[in-house]
């Protein structure tokens, strides 16, 4: 895959986001580097960076897909009240993974660990109103 400016900055942005932001919220940072960006250009690149294993598509319980610049093995915890992703680092997913190729036989192409819990903010947000 030829990589573009416009490419290099989607690229850029979302690996300098911590976020996991959306391609619509990824596409507000972007303009303000590339203002005649469209949000179709920003969104196919995420699925060709996507497809070549330069990013993470994230896609959690019918949400709206989220992206992470960050390819290093690791897993994500997930809010389930506001969708919020966070990294979590593990310590040995090989341990899990040679498990599932021992016991089942099974080539595994990607391993991943989704963490499902309510974030401090919302946590938050719950005792101010039960106060």
């Amino acid at each position: 895959m030829r990589i573009t400016s416009q490419r290099e900055i989607i690229l850029e942005e979302l690996q300098r986001l911590k976020t996991h932001p959306t391609a619509d919220e990824l596409y507000e940072v972007v303009k303000k580097r590339l203002p005649r960006i469209s949000i179709a250009t920003v969104y196919r690149n995420l699925e060709r960076l996507s497809e070549a294993g330069m990013i993470h598509k994230l896609e959690y319980g019918g949400r709206q897909k989220r992206f992470d610049g960050d390819t290093s093995p690791h897993s994500h915890v997930v809010c389930v009240r506001c969708g919020r992703i966070s990294d979590v680092e593990t310590r040995d997913d090989m341990e899990i993974l040679d498990i599932v190729v021992d016991s089942k036989g099974y080539q595994i192409l990607k391993c991943g660990v989704q963490f499902e819990g309510i974030c401090p903010f919302c946590q938050e947000r719950s005792k101010s109103k039960k106060d």
